[in-house]
Order: C-alpha cells, then sequence, then structure tokens
C-alpha cells in the first residue's frame, strides 16, 4: 500500500490516507521515498495561495493544483518498480528525484527550462503528488538522478533548496575579490546558498537575516559577516562600509527584503529575487537609471543545473545545510514550525 499525508483542505491539517501501490506505465518509475525535504513552498500549496502583494493572490487551484494533493518535492529514494519501457533504471538503485517537470512541448520545456514551464505542469508536490509519502511516481526515469556518495538526507534537499540556490548564484557569477555579494533571508535556500557563494562566486556572502539564530549559523557556514536588517542605520552602516555590493540575492522575497537587497547595491550592480513571501516592490525609475543596476528573477532550476550542482557537490566539500530528521507522520506539524519561523536549516522527512 501506499501511505501518504495529502492537503484535503487548503491551511487544514493533513490527512492520512492509504491507496493500493501504482503500477508504472511507459517510461514511469516508482520510487520507494527514503527522505523528503519540508520546503518553504510546501507551505504556500498547504495554505492554498502565494501573495503577489497588494491584496493579490495567486490561489494554488486556479494555477492547476487540486486536491487531494501530496505535497513534497524535494524526494530521495530507491527504485521499487520500473514500467516496461524504462531502461535506464534498475529496481534496488537509490536515486535523487528532479522535481520540477513540465508538458515537455512548450517553448521553455523545449530549450531544456521545464521548471519554467508554460503548459500542463506536472511538478511533484505541486500539481501531481509528490513525496509526504511511502512511494512517488514519477513520469520518466529520465528525472532520477544518481547521488553518488551524497547522504541521502543532503541531497534530498539539493532538488529545490540546493537548486534554487544554485541557480541564483550562477546569475551572479564570478565576482573580483573587492566585490562583496549580500545574500538576505537565512532560510534552508539562503543558507544553500551561503554554502555554495565562495566556491561559486569566489567571496564569502555578508547574510542579513532576522532571526538571530539562522544569522549564526550563516557564519558558520562560512558567511563573513551576518547582519539584522532591522537593526538602527543597518542599510547606511552597510553603504559606507562597502560602497553598496557588486550583487545581492533575496532569499526571502518580501517587501522589505527586497528594498533592503535593493537599496544596498553599488552602481551596475546586480539584484537576483528568489523568495516568495509576498509583497511588491517600487522602483526609483531615474535613480535605476543612473545607478545602472540590473534585478532579475530566478525560480528554481533546471534538469541540467541539478546534474551541475550534483556534480560539483561531489567535487568538493561544501559545508552541509543543517538537517533535522523527522518521521513522515510528523509532516504536519513540520509544516506548522516552518510557518512559525522555528525551523534552521531544512527538516527532513524520512519515510
Amino acid at each position: 500500500m501506499l501511505r501518504c499525508y495529502q492537503v484535503a483542505e487548503f491551511g487544514k491539517p493533513l490527512t492520512l490516507s492509504e491507496k493500493p501501490l501504482p503500477q508504472p506505465k511507459g517510461r514511469e518509475v516508482l520510487v520507494r521515498v527514503e527522505k523528503c525535504g519540508v520546503c518553504h513552498s510546501d507551505l504556500h500549496i498547504w495554505e492554498g495561495f502565494f501573495d503577489l502583494g497588494g491584496g493579490k493572490r495567486v490561489v494554488a487551484a486556479n494555477g492547476g493544483a487540486a486536491l487531494p494533493l501530496t505535497p513534497g518535492h524535494e524526494i530521495t529514494g530507491t527504485v521499487a518498480a520500473v514500467g516496461p519501457e524504462a531502461n535506464a533504471v534498475k529496481a534496488g538503485q537509490r536515486k535523487l528525484v528532479f522535481p520540477w517537470i513540465g508538458c515537455g512541448s512548450c517553448p521553455p520545456c523545449r530549450d531544456g527550462n521545464e521548471h519554467l514551464c508554460g503548459g500542463a505542469q506536472k511538478s511533484l508536490g505541486i500539481f501531481i503528488d509528490g513525496g509526504y509519502a511511502s512511494h512517488v511516481l514519477v513520469p520518466d526515469e529520465q528525472y532520477l538522478l544518481d547521488i553518488g556518495t551524497l547522504d541521502p538526507a543532503l541531497a534530498a534537499t539539493y532538488a529545490c533548496s540546493g537548486l534554487t540556490a544554485y541557480s541564483a548564484l550562477k546569475k551572479i557569477g564570478p565576482l573580483k575579490p573587492d566585490h562583496n555579494l549580500l545574500i538576505v533571508g537565512a532560510g534552508g535556500v539562503g543558507l544553500n546558498g551561503v554554502a555554495l557563494a565562495r566556491v561559486m562566486t569566489g567571496v564569502a556572502p555578508i547574510v542579513a537575516d532576522l532571526d538571530p539564530a539562522k544569522r549564526e549559523m550563516a557564519l558558520q557556514l562560512g558567511a563573513k559577516e551576518a547582519i539584522d536588517p532591522r537593526a538602527d542605520g543597518a542599510l547606511k552602516t552597510l553603504l559606507k562600509a562597502t560602497g553598496g555590493v557588486m550583487a545581492a540575492i533575496d532569499f526571502a522575497g518580501s517587501t522589505s527584503s527586497f528594498d533592503f537587497a535593493y537599496g544596498a547595491l553599488r552602481k551596475a550592480g546586480h539584484l537576483v529575487t528568489v523568495g516568495l513571501l509576498g509583497g511588491t516592490a517600487t522602483l526609483p525609475i531615474g535613480l535605476h537609471v543612473m545607478k545602472s543596476v540590473q534585478v532579475s528573477g530566478s525560480y528554481v532550476g533546471s534538469l541540467i543545473e541539478l546534474k551541475e550542482l550534483l556534480a560539483l557537490a561531489q567535487q568538493t566539500a561544501l559545508p552541509p545545510l543543517p538537517i533535522t530528521a523527522a518521521p513522515l507522520e510528523a509532516a504536519y506539524d513540520s509544516l506548522v514550525k516552518l510557518k512559525a519561523g522555528e525551523v534552521v536549516g531544512r527538516i527532513v522527512l524520512e519515510a
């Protein structure tokens, strides 16, 4: 039997469901879940909306998410069964699942950017059942990746948290030794960004977060400084010390975090905004032009980028994201803790 914890009603406790194991068809693969990370995006699915600011929302159901739905998209597990047309994977192999699956036929999908699919999306835990379960049915064997000797719990976080940070940092690219990088938000994704920052950009980041525990963890993972953006004169102090940062990544994605990151940029600086907490941003057009700054959005990452990240993680001694293990039965409690801001790093469910 397949056991799963599902969103049956938005904002309500998850419900336990049991159903017969699906039989994979074609190139489908049935994976027995070992680990599944609890991501902030799961909160949006559970709550049923994404905040666009100004009182506007995107309702998950209108975007194609139908209830009941099993959340969870940071999944490692072992192959339990394969469809008759799958020939690259075998039962018993341990794999990481790429969850950001698209329709396969729209322009972004044809370009290799299924995470930006403009058609009928099939992202696991978002549009089809995901990893808060004993098993997950993966639509195609191409979405299963080897993790080598990586810890399965840490590897699971790379499917979203690590991938999102990697793709954002890749948009920044290498920096000069006298350039400064600011990371705003030290949640699970932000801390993975801290862990990856030096090897990808060449510089250790300055980290801004409201939570002292998260600031301390950022320092342990390699940040050269950690500041409270709410402290009196925090932005002015940062500007005076750095002359403005060359690059900033907003892993929180709120109005206040965007404003702080944008305000910290030097001339010709680059802000990559990632987080989905919600809100709106107003840019001073004249100043924006005269400072020649760049603002980019970055949403998770591609299958190719996840392969690149896994190769990097296996070749480089990256500082590991702090992980708290929890049983699958604690899925709902884990969401509640995450919403309350009580999680440093990542909770990873063990099925």
